[in-house]
């Protein structure tokens, strides 16, 4: 029987509200698309011609550096637009913006758009040799930049924000360019399984049925909507973020401190009066602690995606619902798939799961030979539908491999589905439950990573003759990654990975050894490696051995013990060294505000990572607080 669930498909609202309809939308897929919106020569139902309809005078855009109404947005749009058709950008051709988060980035984003172009997203903050590769790999016609400078890939042409909103084009009318529902939108990369990131594209019609089925849903509904933006550019949930714009909502651009700091962003959240908010799993649970009932517009709306929810976290969102503090909906989807594919609301305690699929796609649960599993069976979940992404961009035997001929009965003749990967069941009620991975990815903190990029990655520095990752624990529990490499020092290796991979991506314990156990057949037995490590003292001439002197070292000290696991720790080691990361340096400023009352921001952690020098900022912090 095949698993396939009827469209369209009615997805429950929450409990104290009534059940919501999606409503039908048009297949929008091929250039020759026959919809309504197509045969009134608009190429579709756009996200552009949405935008257009906004009210002038309502905000767009809040950002530290300025805000923007939708009058000002759409103007600064045709000017962009404008000067990138003279540079001859336009349908088909890929504009990389390599621009830091902040109105400009909102600006050049809906001005490629309206060229025509599709944009790619270049993360300033991600190392140079990653930044080069995106824009070598998918040979972008043109970079725009934040200032002028160097381009991140030698030959690039490359043109300044700037010089595209100059006055000379402040007059260009907004008229988006002719487009059809296959034109491309955008490429995002995601890590790759060969050791290389590969760019997905998504075409306009795709991204025009997202906004649509988030607000059938009951996700995006009502007028005058604040949405925080608070994933990278780089990653598709910002997809999720700026199309918001195109209804007429308020997108508020949430800076990088803010966004890792729970504290801040909970004052942020109150601040900014943000009734919509997307956020990882991990990064929900110390916010909840933080969140008052009385702290603004409520429920606050939250869209948890990007990583599995535990049962301990759904039952947290479950009982904020009940109290009226938010509601928060399930989201789960590949980038393949134009970001989310499935969602679900979280409004009663119970087993975790990942929704009803949205109706821009249709689900396959199928066996390791492209065979419906029974009903109520696990099977690999595969999507067909007008969201599934065109492909892998210059990655024609990818596509083919991972973009597949619809074997169901019922296809289409050049209909494809999506092998995503995942392994799911189907409930009863017509929701799925997530049962894990079928191949080496991995989620962690939101992030999707293949584990042959980072081991390919450090195969390539100096010594390495043979390497392995793992997600395992670190020594306070924490998922983390654990990289085992035969040949090269640590230290050496730690510097030459930051310089490769993004830091989400680099191990929290690199781990020497002579040599790999294997299977019988001669292949390296993973089940053999440890997938949980000690936090390693730090070497003898650093300064471990050395006494921690003041009631701030030694708070520290006891706390880097508890928090990082580790046996002793001594004025110099480093955080970051010793196996700490984002999450657990949250665990710590928590610790210190509870016993010394300082506010402490997640950044000192940052700046300071040698334990002298945090003890001495905190000791900063309580003088200036008792004075």
């Amino acid at each position: 029987m095949t698993a396939v669930l009827p469209e369209p498909a009615t997805l429950a609202a929450p409990s104290d509200g009534p059940s919501v309809t999606l409503p039908s939308v048009p297949a929008l897929g091929p250039a020759d698309c026959s919809c309504a919106a197509c045969a009134a020569g608009t190429g579709h139902a756009d996200l552009l011609a949405r935008l257009a309809t906004a009210p002038g005078d309502r905000t767009a855009v809040v950002a530290a550096d300025r805000s923007l109404s939708f009058d000002e947005l759409r103007a600064e749009a045709a000017a962009v637009a404008a000067r990138l058709t003279a540079l001859g950008a336009g349908p088909e051709s890929v504009v990389a913006l390599c621009l830091p988060r902040g109105a400009g980035l909102v600006t050049a984003i809906i001005g490629t758009l309206t060229a025509g172009a599709a944009y790619l997203p270049v993360d300033p903050a991600l190392p140079a040799d990653r930044r080069r590769y995106l824009l070598e790999d998918s040979g972008a016609d043109l970079v725009v930049l934040d200032a002028a400078g160097r381009s991140p890939a030698p030959g690039a042409r490359s043109v300044t924000l700037a010089e595209l909103t100059a006055a000379t084009a402040t007059d260009a009318p907004y008229r988006p360019a002719p487009v059809t529902a296959s034109t491309l939108a955008y490429v995002i990369y995601t890590s790759g399984s060969t050791g290389r990131p590969k760019g997905v594209e998504i075409g306009r019609g795709a991204a025009s049925l997202l906004l649509a089925e988030l607000e059938g849903v009951g996700a995006a509904t009502g007028e005058a909507r604040r949405v925080g933006w608070n994933a990278s550019p780089s990653f598709d949930a910002s997809v999720q973020q700026w199309v918001r714009l195109c209804r007429g909502d308020t997108l508020v651009m949430i800076d990088e401190e803010t966004r890792r700091d729970p504290s801040l962003l909970a004052a942020f959240i109150d601040a900014q009066g943000l009734t919509d908010l997307d956020i990882t799993p991990s990064h929900a649970d110390p916010l909840l602690d933080l969140l008052t009932p009385d702290g603004g517009p409520r429920p606050l709306t939250l869209l948890v995606g990007g990583e599995a929810i535990s049962p301990a976290l759904w039952d947290r969102l479950a009982a904020a619902h009940g109290s009226g503090l938010l509601r928060a909906l399930n989201v789960y989807g590949p980038t393949e798939t134009t970001v989310d594919a499935t969602a679900g609301w979280i409004d009663r305690p119970g087993e975790p799961h990942i929704g009803s699929v949205l109706p821009g796609l249709r689900m396959r649960l199928l066996d390791e030979r492209l065979n419906p599993v029974a009903e109520g069976e696990a099977g690999e979940l595969y999507l067909a539908g007008p969201r599934v992404a065109r492909g892998y961009r210059n990655r024609p035997v990818l596509t083919a491999e991972r973009f597949l001929a619809d074997p169901a009965a019922d296809a289409a003749p050049g209909d494809r589905v999506y092998r995503t990967g995942d392994r799911c069941r189907l409930l009863p009620d017509g929701r799925l439950a997530y049962l894990g991975r079928a191949d080496g990815q991995i989620k962690l903190r939101g992030h999707r990573i293949e584990l042959p990029e980072i081991e390919a990655a450090l195969t390539r520095q100096d010594g390495v003759a043979e390497a392995a990752v793992v997600l395992g624990e670190d020594a306070s529990g924490s998922p983390a990654l654990i990289a085992y490499h035969r040949g090269g020092d640590p230290e050496v290796l730690r510097t030459g990975l930051a310089a490769a991979l993004p830091a989400y991506m680099l191990p929290a314990a690199l781990v020497p050894v002579e040599r790999f156990a294997t299977t019988p057949s001669g292949k390296l037995d993973r089940s053999a490696l440890p997938t949980r490590v000690e936090a390693a003292a730090a070497p003898e001439d650093t300064g471990s051995a050395a006494g921690l002197e003041g009631r701030a070292e030694e708070l520290i000290g006891r706390v880097w013990k508890e928090v990082l696991g580790a046996a002793s720790i001594g004025p110099d080691d480093n955080f970051f060294k010793l196996g700490g990361h984002s999450l657990l340096a949250i665990k710590l400023v928590s610790r210190v505000r509870a016993e010394l009352s300082v506010a402490l921001p997640v950044k000192a952690v940052y700046a300071h990572p040698r334990l002298r020098d945090l003890a001495a900022h905190i000791e900063e912090l309580t003088a200036a607080r008792d004075a």
